[in-house]
């Protein structure tokens, strides 16, 4: 288990760069299992999870081929399904709950998938039934093994049919749709997530030659084909690294420019972040943070305190959740965090409480943060990252903190944040991995 060291207090400076999207990343690279063609994809970030996701495919018989650091060609024309049964399978799948997309691929072109209970954060409850009422309205059969926590999906051929998601999963909704393009008739997916990873999902699919309207909707219309081809995809920066990056610059005092990203596709999270007093700007190709000595929280046009909560897109995402608490207590002012979609993911906000912020957590969902105003900082202390969210909130608290912070578990920040001790560095940070 690693360690990361970090002496609190540096004011960073420079340039930064975002990783490519992780949560387009394992959608797209999926989909890959569609074509027996060529798939090349750019961008793709050097983390955990997506290097775990491109070896699983390594063993289900994909040919796989690294062009450069961040490139990769795909090819699934020699698709071995033996391997699904075996214990390789099984252990990478458990270990990667990106790993439950590779269904809808696999039984739209095959005719039968296997997945075990996939792993993942444990950030609260996590159902998975969006993704099998989905298969199964396009005419998949669906079997729940208790005893190996199998979950096996079979069909000679899926027809395409209307459905209403019980919830606007972003990982249901890529199963489902890539699942509908080669499915016999129409499918409308009515509540579909709308998130900018399943935006650039559709374009590559059409691209594949998917037949796919309502794009960026919350309701997609596939009419399937009998075929799709390869392409050449490009995948977009992490706006929850891009938004990660625009705390951290806050909460240590510093001006960052964080490289070749256009506000408009952060959708309302530089709003967000100016109710908490923090406002970015736009410098050509990239985002500037500037140095904010202090930042005031406001209030509602009526006086009363500030909530922030999540919503699915194009509300606020859930994922940066973490990171607008930890920025808030250094904060002016308060506000009252509510994480509506995971009930345990706020429960990192003891450690914040040790090192001296004023947190009230008043259930598993809702937090109230009375902002300090840096008076006075927070203080370095020893803590566990507990998934990557909330481990990137702590990383970003112990280096704004007066003092050494240590944290244990981050492979878990590894999973989502691509070698972030040495980009770190680069601005200045004081930080070892031990």
């Amino acid at each position: 288990m690693g360690t990361f060291k970090i002496k609190g207090g540096n004011e960073l400076k420079g340039e930064i760069t975002p990783q490519g999207a992780k949560n387009e990343a394992l959608q797209v690279i999926c989909a890959v299992l569609l074509t027996d063609e060529k798939v090349v994809i750019n961008n793709i970030p050097d983390i955990r999870d997506v290097n775990k996701l491109i070896e699983l495919l390594k063993g289900i018989g994909v040919k796989v081929e690294k062009l450069d650091k961040h490139k990769y060609s795909f090819i699934a024309d020699e698709i071995n399904l033996d391997y699904l049964n075996s214990d390789d399978f099984y252990k990478k799948a458990t270990g990667l709950r990106g790993s439950i997309m590779i269904l809808g691929p696999l039984v739209t072109r095959f005719g039968k998938g296997v997945i075990p209970q996939p792993g993942g954060d444990k950030i609260g409850r996590r159902r998975l039934d969006t993704h099998f009422l989905g298969l199964k309205k396009l005419g998949a059969d669906f079997i729940y093994d208790e005893t190996d926590e199998l979950y096996k999906v079979s069909a000679k051929k899926l027809k395409g049919s209307y459905m209403l998601l019980d919830e606007a999963s972003v990982t249901g909704t890529a199963n489902i749709l890539m699942a509908a393009t080669l499915a016999e008739g129409e499918t409308t997916i009515f509540n579909a997530a709308c998130e900018p990873y399943i935006v650039q999902l559709s374009k590559m699919l059409v691209r594949m030659g998917a037949d796919i309207s309502g794009i960026g909707s919350n309701r997609l219309v596939v009419k399937g084909v009998k075929k799709l081809k390869g392409t050449e995809h490009t995948m977009l920066a992490d706006m929850i690294e891009v938004g990660s990056f625009i705390g951290m610059a806050a909460m240590t005092a510093s001006e960052l420019i964080i490289k070749n990203v256009k506000l408009d596709d952060l959708g309302i999270i530089p709003d967000v972040f100016e109710k908490l007093g923090i406002k970015v700007y736009q410098n050509g190709d990239d985002i500037l943070v500037p140095k904010y000595e202090h930042y005031e929280i406001k209030t509602f046009i009526d006086g009363s305190i500030m909530n922030i909560s999540d919503a699915p897109w194009p509300g606020f995402t859930p994922d940066l959740i973490s990171i607008v608490l930890v920025v808030a207590t250094q904060a002016k002012g308060s506000v009252l965090i509510h994480q509506k979609m995971f009930e345990s993911r706020l429960f990192f906000v003891d450690k914040l409480i040790d090192m001296g912020a004023r947190i009230i957590l008043c259930d598993p969902h809702r937090a109230t943060v009375i902002g300090l105003d840096r008076n006075p900082p927070l203080k370095g202390i020893k803590m566990t990252s507990p998934d990557i969210r909330a481990g990137v909130a702590l990383l970003i608290a112990a280096l704004s903190a007066k003092g050494t912070s240590y944290i244990d578990n981050i492979e878990q920040i590894d999973r989502g944040y691509q070698n972030i001790d040495e980009r770190l560095k680069a601005l200045g940070a004081d930080i070892e991995r031990i």
